[in-house]
């Protein structure tokens, strides 16, 4: 029987919080109505693995998929938006940062007739650079984006059996959902709320994982970056033609104004900065072409625990030993 609310929580390391997130979530799913949780362990190596094997062995509703090593947030996203089967689907990271007792509102505006139902961070307990960092990237990406995606939404969100679906079948591989469920459209809301410092442990999302994860969001959801290389390379041809012409004038009219070299270099060196930095913007595309045309899957199985085997995915069989 399909469940009402399936719920997608990708788990790295996260083996403090995870007691705490299943009492929490399971006390706020209980009051509505039929679900399913499914648990995506990306490749932990703290125990995290066992504890939700141990969970899911005393409840038949929630479900585990063990990656085979880490293969990053959005990745775990993916494979748990497959292997829902709920009407509707609620994400949620194991971090505590984002409430459980948050979803039977989401729930509330889904039944009202929204398709999706996203988080608005109204305000975080985070570090002062990590605050200052997400409020300029998003705000930066809603100027240059080709999509209305929404300030200070993250992850954290409902969406409708038909938006899963639609999510689902994107084969992209270097994927930016929160910019992906803005793209597909359908009738959305926002919630706000305030966001909760980390339950325990340490951030799992380092600052390497944070630029990658805005580069696919700039990259994934705008041309801006290449239409700025050329305004750049017009513009350095007409500051190298304003230079070349006072160079004449003042050699003509004005023979004895001091002749030096750090002109020349500066020029160079302005030039060659432009060049370089648009080859690294051209570079980053390219980059991003030749992984999606590797055809690599997003992320390797290695076990499942808790589900029937006629609910064994064909994606999945290929890359997958089943439990």
């Amino acid at each position: 029987m399909r469940p009402e609310i399936s719920v997608v929580v990708p788990v790295y390391n996260e083996q403090e919080n995870l007691r705490v997130l299943f009492q929490r979530l399971h006390s706020a799913l209980e009051a509505v109505g039929s679900f399913e949780v499914i648990f995506v362990d990306d490749g932990s190596s703290d125990g995290s693995d066992e504890l939700l094997d141990d969970i899911c062995r005393h409840d038949a509703r929630y479900k585990v998929i063990h990656f085979s090593r880490n293969f990053g947030h959005q990745a775990a996203l993916q494979a748990g938006l497959r292997a829902t089967r709920g009407n509707a689907v609620a994400l949620i990271d194991s971090d505590l940062q984002d409430p459980p007792e948050l979803i039977p509102q989401f729930i509330a505006k889904w039944r009202e007739g929204y398709n999706v139902v996203y988080a608005i961070r109204r305000k975080r307990k985070e570090a002062a650079w990590k605050r200052f960092a997400y409020s300029v990237f998003y705000r930066s990406m809603r100027i240059i984006s080709e999509i209305d995606a929404p300030l200070d939404a993250g992850d954290f969100c409902l969406m409708d059996r038909r938006v899963v679906n639609t999510l689902v079948s994107l084969r992209e591989r270097n994927r930016f959902l929160r910019g992906l469920r803005s793209w597909v459209g359908f009738k959305q809301i926002g919630i706000e709320y305030e966001r909760d410092a980390r339950h325990a442990g340490e951030p799992k999302y380092t600052l390497r994982k944070l630029i990658s994860l805005a580069l696919s969001g700039y990259v994934g959801f705008s041309s801006v970056p290449l239409r700025l290389a050329a305004w750049l390379g017009v513009s350095s041809a007409a500051a190298g033609l304003v230079i070349a012409t006072w160079a004449v004038l003042s050699r003509l009219f004005a023979p004895h104004v001091p002749q030096g070299w750090a002109s020349t270099i500066s020029v160079i060196l302005f030039v060659g900065g432009i060049q370089l930095m648009m080859l690294g913007i051209i570079g980053e595309y390219l980059a991003r072409v030749y992984d999606e045309v590797r055809q690599r899957p997003l992320y390797v199985v290695h076990s499942r625990v808790g589900f029937d085997q006629d609910e064994v995915r064909i994606e999945d069989v290929e890359f997958a030993d089943q439990i």
